[in-house]
């Protein structure tokens, strides 16, 4: 066969669309969940704008939620990753939040999907964001809490990190102070073989001990009931890492939030939580919990205060 000089040439194949994450609106509009093209998943609960759910690729949970826990709307969720707003606990001698129920009403208030986005070129992510104003509340809750404001929580999935970011803006004509956490329940294998670390030589609030100030030495275990709030030496950016049986399995890092809470209920406590289930469900959970927690945050009017925590599969 005679080579033609000016042979046409195959036809450019086209290439193939990348796979991307799915998100999908259930349980009568009251859930989002949001799965990557790798696997890895995320779930949202509207009420709270609560994550419950954070799997791997595998499908294996890493955030606890107890069996227990009223997904409903009828109270707070008990695991996963409440969000606590304007207050963290009671604060009976705080004027402007004295009359709030404890942790605030951003876990009881019932958040607006706001929609997904990715960022430019990647299909291994995605990004979920909720918001929560002063108008979406309850009367009785503006009563308790009369302040204009805005709440941005936006959730992050990559194969590796779970995100959550939260901006906080006023929006009315008055400055207002509060406190912020995120009550984040982490999956464990077994609690008395967990140790943390990222906070020695910190400073921490024992709330089992008269809110006595103790320094912390060495890594932190767990061997009883643990409510400490500390404020690590070495800053946010520091990671706060967990190891379950000598192995690490996640890193945590926050930005904009000063204070870690680290609470596991045990045996006593447990016992008393009727949403507590199973009763030895505290064996399986750590709460390592970001926040700025130690005083108040002051925001002026028009200002946002933006806080965030991502936590690394390790």
């Amino acid at each position: 066969m005679v080579d033609r000089p000016n042979k046409p040439s195959a036809l450019a194949t086209t290439p193939a669309a990348q796979p991307t994450s799915t998100v999908e609106i259930t349980h009568d509009n009251s859930r989002v969940s949001a799965t990557l093209p790798t696997g890895e998943s995320v779930e949202i609960l509207l009420h709270g704008a609560s994550v419950l759910s954070w799997k791997d690729a595998s499908g294996a949970e890493k955030l606890w939620l107890s069996e227990a826990a009223r997904l409903d709307g009828s109270a707070a969720v008990r695991g996963g990753i409440p969000i606590v707003f304007p207050v963290f606990g009671t604060a009976p001698d705080h004027e402007a939040t004295s009359k709030l129920p404890q942790h605030g009403f951003a876990r009881n208030s019932r958040w607006e999907f706001l929609g997904r986005s990715t960022s430019e070129g990647a299909s291994t992510s995605v990004k979920l964001d909720f918001g929560l104003s002063s108008e979406n509340l309850a009367d009785a809750t503006k009563a308790l809490w009369p302040y204009k404001f805005g709440l941005l929580y936006s959730v992050y999935l990559d194969p590796q990190s779970l995100g959550t970011t939260l901006v906080i803006t006023n929006e009315g004509d008055v400055p207002f102070e509060f406190q912020t956490l995120l009550h984040t329940y982490l999956r464990v294998n077994d609690i008395s073989s967990v140790s943390v670390s990222g906070l020695e030589n910190s400073e921490y609030i024992d709330k089992l001990d008269n809110l006595a100030t103790v320094t912390q030495s060495g890594d932190l275990t767990f061997s009883g009931e643990t409510d400490r709030v500390y404020t690590p030496v070495n800053g946010p950016t520091h990671p706060v890492i967990v190891s379950d049986g000598g192995k690490q399995v996640f890193k945590v890092v926050r930005d904009n939030l000063d204070q870690v809470v680290a609470w596991n209920p045990w045996v006593d406590k447990s016992a008393g939580m009727k949403d507590f289930s199973p009763k030895d469900g505290w064996k399986n959970m750590v709460c390592i919990e970001p926040g700025s927690v130690k005083g108040w945050q002051k925001l002026d009017v028009g200002d946002a205060f933006e806080a965030a925590q991502t936590i690394w599969l390790v």
